[in-house]
């Protein structure tokens, strides 16, 4: 079962979506499930986790009611804030849904450099084991030092790094991005999302030979076993399409056996999440 490990949906707001700024006016509309199903099934992807994109309950609550509607939908990464004295409540709630598999928090906003590190947010993570939900790391590479110490934190908890932690693929910069993600790919209960690489490139202009170092990289530090593909659709729509972001990951793995494609391309991400297949 071939899985995109990371994509979007919304309801366009400007209030809601204010990163969305005027370079980006192709993602000022509403993004649906309905608008995503034909790309999967034209790319051969029987499944999807939707990741948010809103740091509020409702909206937590509203991609698992679009789960629920649509089974294509296997899991959903959804936001509760881990710093809240009530944080247990909102989770005895959610995780009630099955398809609640893991929790992010935009901590690339934050204007605390060492934010993954204050004492309020890792009392939320320890929570998060309690309710054997995962969590995405979503950070620049600036911040690859202190998710390394965030992350040896809780050897027995899963984590995801989203978008290889957004290298800096326009201007061509390796280092120090790709020692530091050795250091974090130390911890093997991290895994990595090859996703966001063409949005992290030159939008018109990039070719999959200017991300090939970065996967390289990627491949080196996680190897085949904790890697899963995503398309950080739509936001990829910026610089790709569907098919030719996801393209840069399949074409990659051609010379790769078949059970390496395969765990790359879907089963690291159900056997990360515990995804079962659409009904």
């Amino acid at each position: 079962m071939n899985i995109d490990a990371h994509q979007h949906f919304w309801i366009y707001d400007p209030a809601e979506y204010d990163w969305i700024d005027d370079s980006m006016p192709g993602l000022r509309r509403d993004f649906q499930a309905a608008d995503l199903k034909p790309e999967l099934e034209g790319n051969n992807f029987q499944g999807c986790v939707a990741v948010q994109a809103r740091q509020t309950l409702e909206e937590t609550r509203w991609l698992l009611l679009l789960a629920e509607e649509n089974p294509f939908i296997l899991g959903v990464v959804g936001w509760v804030d881990l710093r809240s004295a009530h944080l247990r409540d909102d989770l005895s709630t959610l995780a009630r849904n099955p398809k609640l598999v893991g929790v992010r928090h935009v901590v690339q906003g934050e204007p605390d450099d060492r934010f993954l590190l204050q004492p309020d947010f890792l009392r939320g993570v320890t929570a998060l084991e309690e309710f054997d939900l995962a969590y995405d790391i979503l950070i620049y590479p600036k911040h690859l030092p202190v998710a390394a110490e965030f992350v040896s934190r809780f050897p027995r908890h899963r984590f995801v790094l989203d978008h290889l932690a957004k290298p800096l693929i326009k201007q061509g910069s390796l280092q120090p991005w790709a020692a530091q993600m050795k250091q974090l790919a130390s911890f093997p209960n991290v895994f990595c999302k090859l996703s966001g690489m063409v949005t992290e490139a030159d939008w018109k202009h990039w070719t999959p030979e200017s991300l090939t170092p970065y996967l390289d990289a990627a491949f080196e530090c996680f190897g085949v076993e904790r890697l899963m593909v995503g398309s950080d659709w739509p936001v990829c729509t910026l610089a790709a399409s569907y098919a030719r972001a996801m393209d840069v990951v399949k074409n990659y793995l051609q010379n790769y056996p078949e059970n390496a494609r395969a765990a790359v391309l879907g089963g690291n991400a159900a056997k990360f999440w515990k995804l079962n297949p659409p009904a």
